[in-house]
């Protein structure tokens, strides 16, 4: 298997202004949780938005999972997560 190209990987997706935006919501989310004592630094655990969207930090749409539950979300074309209904 070739290597990655992180270069190039960062010019032509992460550099992009929305994705910044994006990235931003996120780490904000991750703060928003160990404030309130949900997860610690290097715990392995990655904050889940329910709803998908990166920019929705209500305490109500984060929750705390595991980085293999998280990742493995089937995801559709604008990038909305499927959650089964139970």
């Amino acid at each position: 298997m070739p290597s990655r190209n992180y270069k190039k990987e960062y010019a032509n997706y992460h550099s992009k202004p929305v994705q910044k935006v994006n990235r931003a919501g996120r780490n904000k989310a991750r703060k928003i949780v160990m404030k309130a004592g949900g997860t610690a630094k290097g715990d392995g655990k990655d904050v889940h938005h329910r709803n998908g969207n990166p920019k929705d930090n209500r305490i109500g749409n984060l929750a705390v999972t595991s980085k293999t539950a998280n990742r493995s979300f089937k995801r559709t074309r604008n990038a909305k997560k499927l959650t089964r209904r139970v």
